[in-house]
């Protein structure tokens, strides 16, 4: 938990602190490259990683730069979002978002829990709770609920927590490039710049090919 809280601390410091890289992206400075690589969901592709948690803050604020990135990725670059699990709430809501995942939510959804945990101060911290808020997005309850016990669901809920031991992270937002480069806000310097980042370990992952 004190690596969380330092994490926080030090997304908080450079959200509020941007500035333009002023010096080469490197790895030991705005990333780390793993000991263990790990192996990537879609071979052939270039898998780029967001490991995130509903409730927190950074997280929420961060949607609003990462999306319209995503939205522009290339047809090589497979975009993946995996919840963080580190007990409690946030496996309750990494379950959440697996369950979404499995109905083929659409993103606006995902969207609107991120407003209820962030805005409307909802704790969506039961599958009964989760069900009936997401009845009012045009989830059925029953099937949303079923969906949540399901076996394949579980199985997505062990996946998770396995490639976030894999990846070694400590805190959220955080961003895997090819199952080999971790970074995150605090290391790339903000939100824009950990985006440059991405996109200097896509082009890196390319030219590898």
């Amino acid at each position: 938990m004190r690596n969380l809280i330092l994490s926080a601390t030090l997304v908080t410091a450079s959200l509020f602190g941007l500035s333009a890289h002023a010096e080469p992206i490197e790895a030991g400075k705005q990333y780390v490259e793993l000991s263990n690589p790990v192996a990537v969901s879609k071979p052939g592709k270039i898998e780029v990683v967001e490991l995130f948690w509903y409730g927190c803050g950074h997280c929420y604020q961060f949607e609003s730069t990462i999306n319209p990135w995503i939205e522009k990725l290339p047809e090589d670059v497979n975009f993946v979002r995996i919840p963080a699990m580190f007990g409690g709430m946030w496996n309750v809501h990494g379950q959440l978002f697996i369950t979404l995942e499995a109905m083929k939510a659409e993103h606006k959804v995902h969207a609107a829990v991120f407003d209820a945990i962030h805005k409307q101060g909802k704790k969506l911290a039961t599958p009964e709770e989760m069900a009936d808020f997401l009845a009012v997005e045009g989830i059925d309850k029953d099937a949303f609920l079923k969906t949540y016990n399901s076996f394949g669901v579980k199985s997505q809920l062990e996946k998770a927590k396995k490639l976030g031991m894999a990846y070694q992270i400590t805190g959220v937002p955080v961003m895997i490039v090819g199952g080999k480069y971790r970074f995150d806000i605090g290391s790339s310097g903000g939100p824009q710049q950990a985006l440059q980042v991405a996109d200097h370990l896509i082009a890196k992952e390319r030219a590898a090919q």
